[in-house]
């Protein structure tokens, strides 16, 4: 089952409305749209105006296939939409991915060399902008509401603004800051302080309250998806509190745990028996209890080259796996771009519990299908050896994680060839389990930890066999196995930065920096810089530190 949230002809235009319109009996032309003065007089409009929020996030506009009349203007206007450059700031600065096309931008992400002028950070810093506006225009509105149905879909617009920041938080630092009592205008929005860590500590602070105060609105855990609920707002106050030591120089291991305990304890949610449900077109959450939240797609009326689509064709190739055989997309197929690098494949493939003290046997079994962890979905194509950072997507390790088939292969009951109807997921409930075990080993108790990762292995291993004692246990292992778990789904640059491997030389992989074999890179980047048009239009905003 698909709940389709996002209504097609909501525009962005209604949330512009003045205010001297709020005296007038304003209906409008097209039946299929909603003005600003109406949104309170049915809880349905107001739902479907929080819609557009959900889907600023996930699509290009909200028109038909693949002009979908795009909220900000682009070349292309699927390259550039939110889950599309957020994936790729997060995916291809990392060992799990890199990209062979030469677009603008790409070869600096690849390689940790980007500048202010990345066209990706540029797109996803006014995406996350622009979610922020419709976020803070919608809590202008609906202010004065009194229906119970519409005071939850405020806190919903929260928890969606919150989110943006919490991205703007972990990407960039330092973003402006508006909310809903500054009034859509010709002014130049501030940080919240000149001093970059200062700044951030406020803006973490805030997105705190922000979830805290919002908490006892939503609705109760698994009752609303794809909309946000309390599970969901558990889980980002647990991951704002795994990366707190990062943005805020202080740990907040025990508030971690209170949190994750909360989703854990609700009983609203298991693991999937199959690991592949969480990346299948059956994925969402009527038919998946561990999808917590997500953001919907659906081939009829989600669509667009975005999200978990993008995830797909891109690391598809005709040479060495059929687009047929693995995703089911027949239309646009084999764009052959994205895979992992090699260092990403001694992560992936835990030798000691898949193949004793062996060598990972990829030139005899390419595809690992004698690997006991069954969360492997890779491919050895011409060689694991990428000979240059921008060659051909032949070179690597293919990723073949998602599908647009269901879990035991039939198609969606909306099935589209060229778009996927898998959900793109944000929180899954095995993320509960490693956040408080990491939690757990942080402060010592190393058993609670233990416990709580075999929860994990034990579903990828399909019985005991993969479980871990407290003597296996490490930092570099939860790392890991986080890594194994949670690749292609954009948490590895997050993961990384909290365990002090994404710049610098603790962790080198193959282009990192631009070395053939990776080279340190600048602590520097552990935040991406303000985009530099920024920077030029708006005289209040201070560049982030070495940038």
């Amino acid at each position: 089952m698909k709940k389709t949230l996002f209504i097609i002809g909501v525009l962005a235009t209604i949330l512009m409305a003045t205010s001297c319109m709020k005296d007038l009996d304003v209906k409008p032309e097209d039946p299929n749209s909603v003005m600003a003065p109406n949104i309170n007089d049915d809880p349905f409009y107001a739902q479907q105006v929080l819609g557009k929020i959900y889907a600023s996030f996930i699509i290009a506009g909200q028109g038909p296939g693949d002009n979908q009349g795009p909220d900000i203007a682009a070349s292309d206007e699927n390259f550039f939409t939110t889950m599309r450059a957020f994936w790729n700031v997060q995916e291809i600065t990392t060992d799990e991915a890199i990209c062979a096309w030469g677009d603008v931008g790409i070869a600096d992400l690849n390689t940790q060399t980007w500048s202010s002028n990345n066209p990706f950070l540029t797109a996803l810093y006014q995406r996350l902008g622009l979610s922020i506006t419709y976020a803070n225009d919608y809590l202008r509105i609906t202010k004065e509401a009194t229906d119970p149905n519409i005071i939850k879909y405020r806190a919903e617009a929260r928890f969606l603004r919150a989110l943006a920041y919490y991205w703007f938080l972990d990407l960039f630092g330092n973003p402006p800051f508006t909310t809903e009592d500054d009034v859509v205008g010709n002014f130049f929005p501030k940080q919240l302080d000149t001093d970059f860590q200062t700044a951030r500590t406020k803006l973490y602070n805030y997105i705190e309250s922000e979830l805290i105060a919002i908490e006892s609105t939503l609705g109760e855990p698994g009752s609303s998806y794809p909309q946000a609920d309390k599970g969901t707002c558990w889980m980002l106050l647990s991951r704002l509190y795994l990366n707190a030591e990062v943005y805020t120089g202080t740990p907040q291991w025990e508030k971690v745990k209170t949190y994750t305990d909360k989703v854990i304890n609700s009983g609203k949610y298991q693991l999937a028996s199959n690991y592949r449900q969480n990346f299948s077109a059956d994925n969402d959450g009527y038919s998946n209890p561990e999808m917590i939240f997500a953001w919907a797609q659906d081939g009829i009326n989600i669509q667009g080259y975005v999200g978990t689509t993008f995830i797909i064709e891109s690391s598809s190739d005709a040479q060495y796996l059929r687009a047929e055989d693995f995703h089911g997309l027949t239309s646009n197929t084999n764009w052959n771009g994205n895979r992992a690098r090699v260092n990403f494949l001694n992560v992936m493939i835990d030798t000691l519990a898949t193949y004793g003290n062996g060598p990972v046997p990829y030139d005899t079994d390419p595809f690992f299908t004698t690997s006991k962890d069954k969360r492997v979905f890779l491919r050895v194509k011409k060689s694991p050896q990428i000979p240059s950072a921008s060659l051909s997507g032949d070179y690597g390790i293919g990723v073949y994680k998602f599908t647009a088939r269901n879990t035991d292969g039939s198609e969606a009951a909306n099935y589209n060839p060229a778009f996927a109807s898998t959900d793109f997921p944000i929180f899954r409930y095995a993320d509960a389990f490693l956040m408080r075990a990491e939690a757990n080993f942080r402060t010592g108790n190393l058993g609670a930890a233990v416990d709580d990762i075999n929860v994990i292995r034990e579903r990828a291993f399909g019985d005991a066999t993969g479980n871990i004692t407290t003597a296996d246990l490490t930092a570099q292992f939860i790392l890991d196995e986080r890594g194994r778990e949670f690749y292609y789904e954009g948490l590895r640059r997050t993961d990384l930065i909290r365990f002090g491997a994404f710049t610098g030389g603790n962790y080198l992989w193959v282009w990192k920096g631009g070395a053939a074999n990776g080279v340190a890179t600048p602590a520097t980047f552990n935040v991406f810089p303000i985009p530099g048009a920024e920077i030029s239009a708006n005289p209040n905003l201070v560049q982030n530190p070495g940038y």
